[in-house]
């Protein structure tokens, strides 16, 4: 009886001169990336540029010429900083390892570290080059501090415009045309300036160069925040502005008092960096989507998409995560963050001149040079320090520079010695000068991929904002009580960075 039941229930049949058929393989294979990661479809996880020993098994889910093509949004296995691996973007898949790219790879890359540093430094010696010309315009246009603090709010208002507009551009234009149409902008600013245009017109050049300024701003603190060591790689990028903010006082000062040209002369100086920037811009970041998405025959959208319903729908997507990421708290507090650190850095810059000829006596025509210390503290912080924030950690680093920040700040007001204050003016300038950068790496890590040009680039923009309101209500106080208040106002606003900073959240690996 057992054996008709074991028989009923198991039948093993053998045939002759038949070789016995392994179990077929599974259709599809689900990897896993990370807990709770969105699944596109049925795109499945490819590990490309990894060496495998020889003889090493064939892929099981596909033959060898797919194993070896590039998976969409990458080349060479390089993830695409910029696009966001979800289903929201049916053509970059989800299950991604992050390998970040480097300097040499793709080799272009290097050139647009440099592109990125070149902007940088355009913005440097036009960022720093009005403390040092401020007193010349109010004797060119005869008018007083507060009027002449008009020229911060048309930057302002710039940075402001731009910001809803970044990521559109690009998305729409390209990286490569988006920034070569800043450098347009930025060239339209200046005419009005170096032809020393009646003032109204000097404010609208100031909202053209800071719009300019804005859109490469966001895109290359992306650019380089995506590169390895990236707190490093902002580091030059940032630090190249310093460089240029050390120059821009010790070039515009010599050239009013050594040579007596115009004041607005002094801009030909941007202006030719610019025309060459717009460029060398164009050509470095041309092919910086097509690198991205790999030639395995997706359309170009972000470069080529002008018109198309695609981009158009991207465009809307990129505008409504925009928002979307505005709200979340670290951009809330990010923007805030910049807002104060900004102002305090171009404060300090455009009026500690003015505080030195109004209330120590200075001489014009030395004193103007007192700015360049401070911005060479600035480039000496980025160019050194960066690498250190990035080794004891960001949070901890950026409380340590602001106390010290602060606490040399006070020297500057109450010590009455006009040596003395360079000094610490130039300390002031060597503790923020990392700040910057290390701030930017926190925010990157914050926020995901598909949320990181936009939300830099509000960041960024509202943030730079504070950039010229300080300024503008430290000119307005000083027409009323004088140039001293711009030492409480920078303290000030020390104070409202260190509160920030502590609200943000801590910084994280990222892994999307």
């Amino acid at each position: 009886m057992a054996t008709t039941l074991l028989h009923s229930l198991v039948q093993v049949e053998a045939e002759p001169n038949t070789k016995p058929q392994l179990p077929a393989l599974p259709e599809r294979a689900v990897p896993r990336s990370y807990p709770a990661a969105p699944r596109n479809g049925d795109n499945g996880i490819e590990l490309s540029r990894l060496r495998e020993p020889q003889g090493a098994a064939k892929s099981v889910t596909g033959s060898s010429s797919h194993r070896e093509s590039s998976r969409p949004g990458t080349s060479d296995g390089i993830a695409d900083p910029d696009v966001e691996m979800s289903p929201q973007n049916p053509t970059a898949p989800a299950d991604a390892f992050d390998i970040l790219p480097s300097l040499s790879s793709p080799p272009m890359n290097k050139y647009r570290l440099m592109t990125a540093c070149l902007i940088n430094f355009v913005g440097g010696i036009t960022d720093a080059a009005p403390g040092a010309l401020i007193p010349y315009m109010e004797t060119h246009y005869n008018i007083g501090y507060a009027v002449v603090s008009l020229i911060f709010v048309g930057t302002a208002l710039g940075f402001i415009v731009a910001a809803p507009l970044i990521d559109t551009l690009r998305q729409t234009l390209g990286r490569a045309r988006a920034l070569m149409l800043s450098q347009l902008l930025l060239i339209m600013g200046f005419i009005p300036l170096v032809s020393m245009a009646p003032f109204p017109s000097v404010v609208v050049g100031f909202f053209f160069i800071s719009f300019g300024a804005a859109v490469p701003l966001a895109m290359n603190n992306v650019f380089c925040a995506n590169l390895r060591n990236g707190t490093t790689m902002l580091g030059l990028m940032h630090g190249s502005y310093g460089v240029g903010g050390t120059a821009a006082p010790l070039i515009a000062t010599a050239l009013i008092t050594q040579t007596n040209m115009p004041w607005g002369r002094y801009y030909l100086f941007p202006l030719g960096f610019t025309v060459f920037n717009c460029v060398f811009g164009g050509w470095a970041f041309w092919a910086y989507e097509q690198e991205q998405l790999g030639s395995n025959g997706i359309t170009e959208q972000l470069a080529a998409g002008a018109g198309s319903s695609a981009t158009r729908t991207s465009g809307r997507e990129v505008l409504v995560g925009m928002f979307r990421a505005f709200r979340l708290r670290v951009a809330m507090l990010g923007a805030l963050f910049l807002f104060a650190y900004q102002g305090a850095e171009v404060s300090i810059s455009g009026w500690v001149i003015s505080f030195l000829i109004a209330t120590r006596n200075g001489d014009p025509s030395s004193v103007g040079y007192v700015t360049s210390g401070f911005w060479a503290g600035i480039t000496i912080g980025r160019f050194v320090l960066s690498p250190v924030g990035a080794r004891i950690g960001e949070k901890l680093f950026v409380y340590l520079l602001i106390g010290g920040a602060a606490v040399f700040q006070l020297l500057v007001w109450l010590v009455p010695n006009i040596i003395a204050e360079s000094v610490s003016l130039a300390i002031v300038g060597l503790l923020l000068g990392p700040v910057y950068p290390c701030a930017a790496a926190v925010f990157a890590r914050n926020f995901s991929r598909k949320e990181q040009v936009a939300g830099l680039g509000l960041i960024s923009a509202f943030g730079t904002s504070g950039g010229a309101f300080a300024p503008f209500t430290t000119g307005l106080l000083a027409q009323a009580a004088g140039t001293f208040v711009l030492h409480p106002i920078a303290i000030g606003l020390f104070a409202v960075m260190a509160v920030t900073w502590f609200g943000l959240p801590s910084a994280r690996k990222r892994t999307d």
